[in-house]
């Protein structure tokens, strides 16, 4: 009897921590430049209302003029997005599997890519509950190898959320960290036991190494509920994002110090970066690690006529970080400490590098700092941190009452 147990207990507990937690992200390598935007706008969190006309534009190149049949399903996630226990009958209207029909080959570019896109909802696939979704792409109808997922919330707003970030924390004062205080306004919302009902996740700057979750109110004030003081809700400033422009490769450019064609492909060759390169807080704009394509000569579609160039990184120093490892930060990663982002050391240059093929445009990014044993990231070594820098927040707030089956998303907050 013992040894049943014992076995199922071990199969238990294989199965819950077996659960894939979905991150945008690609599988095939020639998979490039998946991005969504809400309304065609370039900057928008990938987040819609249940009730709204709001749609998201999904898209992606594959590196080749070879047509492929691609289609996509759209899972519904919870909280922590790990797949629910809904059917896809209780959370989509229409059908599970559509395929991806939109399609253009890329035009006057060295390297050769085919364009698609598709929307979310259409007339097929229409989103019947709010929450976390992540939408699978797979070829030749492959639904178990996916080529890449992307995430994008559906919200249900129920509550309001009042939110501010000070440079004074209960570690220091006005120094390298940043603390977020919010208010959530239940606006006659029931909510029975705000301890184990809601479920908040906070992001900084799209990042999830070091997302926050599990907080509890710090008060209860009738409809109020306040998070504040948290020592969880303090967070490294930072220091705004470095930037470079390929845009086009006639005028100069930003962060750009060469440009040269080695055929049949372009190279571009950003300044050598430094680590920790000011003392003191400078003001810049940054778009807090997007990046956004363009290409300045086009002449009828961006999408198609944007070429590929390999963008090489390169940070000079005597010697490597030998209690952990440097990571490129920023969308053009998915934000993810991984071996794309990974930077490399060579010890007969002295230097960390990497080569990210990438469309032309316009691109935020950081070098991140990983301690060895650790899972979230540190800027403080590689950017330097100060209370002063402009950061996103963005603030979810999820309810699953008692008995039911999924996380609602009931309000979110970006500042």
């Amino acid at each position: 009897m013992k040894k049943t147990t014992s076995a199922f207990l071990l199969l238990l507990s294989f199965g819950v921590a077996a659960q894939t937690v979905y991150h945008t992200r690609t599988f095939d390598k020639n998979i490039k430049t998946l991005q969504c935007m809400v309304n065609g706008d370039k900057f928008a969190l990938p987040v819609i209302n249940l009730k709204g006309s709001d749609v998201l534009n999904i898209s992606f190149d594959e590196m080749s003029h070879s047509i492929r049949s691609y289609s996509y399903r759209v899972v519904q996630c919870n909280a922590d997005w790990t797949v629910s226990d809904l059917t896809p009958g209780e959370y989509i209207d229409g059908f599970t599997n559509e395929s991806v029909t939109d399609y253009a080959l890329s035009v006057n570019t060295t390297y050769l890519y085919t364009h698609y896109r598709f929307s979310l909802p259409n007339d097929a696939v229409k989103m019947t509950v709010s929450g976390n979704y992540a939408v699978l792409i797979y070829e030749d109808n492959k639904q178990d190898d996916p080529v890449a997922q992307l995430c994008f919330s559906v919200v249900d707003p129920k509550v309001s959320v009042t939110a501010n970030v000070r440079g004074n924390t209960d570690t220091e004062l006005s120094g390298r960290l940043q603390q977020l205080d919010f208010d959530v306004l239940l606006n006659g919302f029931t909510v029975r036991d705000p301890n184990s009902e809601l479920k908040i996740l906070v992001r900084q700057n799209n990042r999830t190494d070091n997302e926050v979750t599990g907080i509890t109110p710090t008060y209860i004030n009738g409809n109020k509920l306040s998070y504040i003081n948290n020592r969880q809700l303090i967070f490294e400033g930072g220091y705004e994002y470095r930037r470079f422009d390929f845009s086009s490769i006639y005028n100069s450019a930003l962060g750009i110090s060469g440009v040269k064609f080695n055929s049949p492909y372009y190279d571009i060759y950003l300044y050598d970066d430094k680590f920790l390169p000011v003392k003191s807080y400078m003001q810049s704009f940054d778009a807090n690690g997007r990046y956004v394509i363009n290409y300045q000569e086009y002449m009828n579609d961006i999408t198609t006529e944007a070429d590929y160039m390999n963008v090489h990184f390169a940070v000079p120093v005597q010697a490597p970080f030998f209690d952990g490892q440097v990571y490129l930060g920023g969308d053009l990663c998915f934000n993810l400490l991984d071996e794309n982002s990974r930077m490399k050391y060579d010890p007969v240059n002295n230097l960390y590098y990497n080569t990210l093929l990438l469309k032309q445009g316009g691109y935020n990014y950081q070098y991140w700092f990983v301690q060895k044993g650790m899972q979230r990231a540190s800027v403080d070594r590689t950017e330097g941190s100060f209370w002063q820098t402009g950061n996103e927040y963005t603030i979810y707030i999820y309810d699953r009452p008692w008995g039911a089956r999924y996380d609602q998303l009931i309000g979110v907050k970006d500042l």
